[in-house]
């Protein structure tokens, strides 16, 4: 199975990060990295109960970053530990995070 995250705004915003030869990241580190990314850009829970999902954070701190964090090379390696994290954390190996659509498919 293809290890991938892939983060769109719709085509041609959308942006691939293939993990197959990179190191996964430990469950436990990876929510640690959402949750400290989800402060850092002052994310606000998505769902009105103001319970926040894994999802919701992935969703969130990916809107946050913006395209220019996936876009330019100069953040490529930000990029990568967004990614790598979602899959950890997600505990899924193909993630789609689709900002347009406000959802994360697997």
């Amino acid at each position: 199975m293809r290890s991938q995250v892939t983060v769109t705004w719709g085509e041609p915003a959308t942006y691939r990060f293939d993990l197959e030869e990179v190191q996964p990241m430990p469950h436990d580190q990876a929510r640690a990295w959402l949750d400290q990314q989800f402060t850092a850009f002052d994310c606000e829970p998505i769902r009105l109960t103001g319970k926040v999902l894994t999802a919701d954070k992935v969703l969130s701190v990916a809107q946050a970053a913006g395209q220019d964090r996936f876009r330019e090379a100069a953040h490529r390696n930000w990029a990568m530990e967004f990614a790598r994290a979602s899959s950890a954390a997600l505990a899924k190996p193909a993630v789609t995070v689709d900002l347009a659509a406000m959802s994360v498919g697997y």
